[in-house]
């Protein structure tokens, strides 16, 4: 089953707001932990170019 707009926005904005999801739905949690691998991705690379991240 595939997941609606609305709960892809709440997952996103738990992990953008690194709160837990609370959820034990596979799909829910496959999706979050993309998202914060692509942040923590994001981060590395910002910190290799030099860039500070703060």
């Amino acid at each position: 089953m595939s997941l609606s707009s609305y709960r892809k926005h709440r997952i996103y904005i738990a992990a953008n707001m690194n709160y837990g999801l609370g959820s034990d739905d596979p799909d829910e949690l496959a999706y979050y932990n993309k998202i914060r691998n692509a942040m923590d991705d994001m981060k590395k690379e910002q910190v290799k170019n030099g860039v500070p991240f703060n």
